[in-house]
């Protein structure tokens, strides 16, 4: 046998490797940050914004300011305390260069100088400063205004090119009376994919923050353009202004909202927190939970706490008020909070976080807090608002007997489908492979561009499923509607994990869903529709990796040379100009106007093929938004999708 690793295959001491400073850093991006896409991006801002939030909401400091510069570059700005200045007796560093270029290096490893803090707990600055071509920061301290350049750049000590090099020492450059520190980075081109900040993101994240901290100013500035974009956020009433937001394209079925505050200790760790609960006439729940402001969206024990608080309040106070019947089913959890949407945000010292993005708490004193704080403060909210308590109860009423109608539908399904796909004979072009992990299930718009697919498909592990036009707008149907209508029970029966409570991942037959429509206005609504329904209905489909748009190309740029065809497909008008650039002179262009003029080869080689076809993952990275977003555009309230149309009309 030949042997290509003889020379490798001694394993000792010399076969080890250690990355050096903030090495690592830069080798293993996705571990510090998530990963080097626009979400990696942007969260670069989150970690020096987070050091921020926390110098304002721990008492020092009321404003920060977000400024994006025309050099592609972002600066970061507040007025707390500023980074020390000081040489750290046993380092003999100043403090900035510390926080720059050591990881784990802060004032937040203990209680004395934070209470509470979001951000990675110490690596966000150095964490940023090593994934950029350079950082400057500023503070402004002890009268004077001192300043540290840091590149990535040769490194005498290293002997080689290091992330995050100090260029300068610190240095005094002026004087102020003010404190602060001013954070300005560019996004290393080498590390990201795309190094193009959106203010849409930026937009909404100040939003939910000025929401979660009352009484704090958030500034975004986008020097980019020729007009200078300047937007301030702040909110008087807090988690009050929060979910009028939220439910603005909802209706709601009682004013003022639920609010109630409290701090508790457990374990000898003290925690705050603080809820805001309005009901609308939604059939669907949606939580949005906050961590010292970090986004919980896996949840935790703090939402676990609450839920279970709040169902013992309302079921003993159902009892008191004699509002079930003996021929009423007993409501459960769910049931309560059917149409609900909730804001609840807690602050304490050293979460702990995990699942797959960390975003989910772990800390069992947040559940025994979250209970007691739900169960005691809603006990005595409904005993002063009795008459909206029991709406609330007769709802859950009607929710626990819908339950048991579905269940019964589901049972007649199962009975009339059984565990074979004999029923998606002639409506689905089922794969050959039967592992999960390999196949991918492609819903196509109509019939035609169905056809098309079914030629052109991998038949070993791509099923296609011709869609018929639109389905229906599951936002406003009722439940036992949208499980009797036939589209999506082909659907439900192919993709076999059941919906809403019954959802089980381990029946999952396919690791990709790909929603497949044409590239104009029908084909984005059809997208939403779809988008919509699995949101409500299989949202584990989306938070677990599973949802995916197939982007077909706009056009198609093409000249003959010696008899064969150099082709270039274009999916945006500025691709489309590449493509012409890259052909040279002569080109045609064809432009698509559906997946249906496409013929199988081109179909497989634009959208089908693994290698050549463009997917765009669905995620969930901001629950508020994507639950915003969905009532606008789907639900009945007319007046907020209006305005949202006006504006975004090019769109």
């Amino acid at each position: 046998m030949d042997n290509n690793f003889e020379t490798s295959s001694i394993y000792d001491v010399t076969a080890l490797t250690s990355l050096e400073k903030l090495e690592p850093v830069r080798v293993r991006p996705g571990m510090y940050i998530g990963s080097t896409g626009s979400k990696g991006l942007h969260h670069c801002i989150w970690e020096i914004l987070d050091n921020a939030i926390d110098e304002i909401t721990n008492g020092y400091g009321d404003r920060a300011t977000i400024t994006l510069n025309k050099d592609k570059s972002v600066t970061i700005e507040d007025n707390g305390r500023g980074i020390p200045t000081g040489i750290h007796p046993t380092k003999k560093k100043s403090g900035v260069e510390m926080v720059f270029t050591e990881l784990h290096t802060g004032g937040k490893f203990n209680n004395s100088s934070y209470k509470t803090s979001g951000g990675l707990h110490g690596v966000g600055s150095s964490v940023v400063n090593a994934l950029s071509e350079w950082l400057e920061v500023e503070v402004k301290q002890n009268g004077n205004i001192y300043k540290q350049r840091f590149e990535y750049s040769y490194d005498p000590s290293m002997k080689k090119s290091m992330p995050g090099t100090a260029k300068t020492k610190l240095e005094v450059i002026g004087k102020s009376s003010e404190t602060g520190t001013k954070v300005t980075f560019l996004p290393d081109k080498e590390v990201f994919s795309t190094t193009e900040f959106k203010f849409d993101v930026i937009d909404e994240r100040l939003q939910e923050l000025a929401f979660q901290n009352k009484g704090i100013r958030l500034i975004l500035i986008d020097n980019r353009k020729e007009e200078v974009v300047e937007k301030e956020y702040y909110s008087e009433r807090g988690l009050l202004d929060f979910i009028d937001y939220l439910n603005e394209s909802k209706t709601v079925l009682h004013k003022p909202p639920i609010l109630f505050e409290g701090e508790r200790e457990v374990n000898n760790l003290n925690m705050y927190g603080e809820v805001c609960i309005q009901f609308t006439d939604s059939t669907t729940e949606h939580i949005a939970s906050y961590v010292n402001n970090i986004p919980t969206t896996e949840s935790g024990t703090h939402e676990t706490g609450f839920k279970t608080g709040m169902t013992r309040a309302f079921k003993e106070w159902a009892k008191k008020l004699n509002l079930i019947k003996e021929k009423d089913k007993e409501f459960e959890g769910d049931d309560l909070r059917e149409g609900m949407t909730a804001i609840l945000r807690i602050k304490l010292t050293n979460p702990i976080f995990e699942g797959q993005t960390k975003t989910k708490l772990g800390n069992v004193e947040a559940y025994a807090m979250m209970n007691d704080l739900s169960y005691t403060k809603l006990s005595e909210w409904i005993e002063d608002n009795k008459e909206t308590a029991a709406l609330i109860i007769s709802n859950a009423v009607d929710a626990a007997a819908r339950r048991e109608k579905i269940k019964k539908i589901n049972e007649a399904e199962k009975k009339k489908i059984g565990k074979g796909t004999a029923p998606l004979a002639g409506k689905v072009a089922v794969c050959t492979l039967k592992d999960p992990k390999l196949c991918e299930f492609i819903v196509v718009e109509g019939d035609s561009a169905g056809g098309s697919a079914k030629q052109a498909r991998d038949r070993k592990f791509q099923s296609i499923m011709p869609s018929k036009g639109k389905i229906m707008n599951t936002e406003k149907q009722k439940l036992e509607n949208v499980l009797s209508s036939e589209e999506l029970k082909i659907f439900n029966t192919a993709i076999g994990t059941g919906v809403l409570d019954n959802y089980n991942e381990e029946d999952l037959k396919y690791d990709k869903i790909i929603i497949l429509s044409d590239a104009d206005v029908d084909g984005y609504h059809i997208r939403t529709l779809w988008m919509t329904y699995i949101y409500r209905y299989m949202r584990p489909l989306i938070t677990n990796g599973h949802l995916y748009m197939g982007l077909p190309p706009l056009y198609k740029v093409y000249k003959e040379v010696k008899g064969k065809e150099i082709v270039k497909y274009a999916y945006s008008d500025e691709e489309l100009e590449e493509a012409k650039k890259e052909i040279g002179k002569g080109f045609l262009i064809q432009r698509y106007k559906g997946l249906g003029e496409m013929n199988p080869d081109q179909l497989w080689q634009t959208t089908l093929s693994p290698e050549t076809r463009t997917l765009q993952r669905i995620t969930i990275d901001d629950a508020a938004k994507a639950e915003k977003m969905v009532s606008l555009l789907m639900g009945d309230v007319v007046e907020p999708r209006k305005n949202y149309m006006y504006k975004y009309g090019e769109f």
